[in-house]
C-alpha cells in the first residue's frame, strides 16, 4: 500500500523542501552557467519551487491514472521514471518564459544536472532512509489506528 493523496503531495513536497534544497545548496556551484553566484542560486531555487508547485498537478494526474491500475499503484521504477516528463515540461515552462521569477531559462546543462540530481536524491531517500522512520506512511494513509 501506498499514501493515500495527501500523504503522496505531503511527501513529495517534504523532500523537495528537505533534500532538494540540501542537493541543490551543494551542486549550483559546480553547475555549469554565467554570472554571480547569488543569481545562479536563486535560478536553481526558483526552478526547485517550480518543481514542487508543478509536482501538485503531476500528482493529481498520477493518482488519477493509478485508478485505472487494479493494485493502485506504479512500480518503484515508475517513479524514478516520471522524472522525465516532468523535466521536459518545465524545460519547455523555462524556456517560455513561464516560470515567476526566471526572466531567461537556465543553460540547458545546468537544469539537466540540477533536475536530475534532485530527482534521483528525493526518489533515493523516499524509497530508502524514508521508510524506516515513517513506518506508518506506508499503511492505512498514515492514520495510527
Amino acid at each position: 500500500m501506498v499514501p493515500i493523496l495527501s500523504g503522496r503531495l505531503q511527501t513529495r513536497i517534504f523532500l523537495l523542501a528537505v533534500v532538494g534544497s540540501a542537493v541543490t545548496a551543494l551542486i549550483v556551484p559546480l553547475l555549469p552557467g554565467d554570472g554571480p553566484l547569488s543569481e545562479r542560486y536563486r535560478t536553481a531555487f526558483l526552478v526547485l519551487a517550480a518543481v514542487a508547485v508543478l509536482g501538485i498537478g503531476w500528482e493529481l494526474l498520477y493518482h488519477f491514472l493509478m485508478q485505472f491500475r487494479w493494485e493502485k499503484d506504479w512500480p518503484s521504477l515508475f517513479g524514478l521514471l516520471t522524472g522525465v516528463p516532468e523535466a521536459v515540461v518545465l524545460w519547455l515552462l523555462l524556456r517560455a518564459g513561464a516560470v515567476p521569477g526566471i526572466a531567461a531559462a537556465p543553460p540547458l546543462t545546468a537544469f539537466v544536472l540540477q533536475f536530475a540530481a534532485v530527482w534521483l536524491a528525493v526518489w533515493l531517500v523516499g524509497n530508502g532512509p524514508m521508510r524506516v522512520p515513517f513506518l506508518r506512511w506506508r499503511f492505512r494513509g498514515g492514520r495510527l489506528t
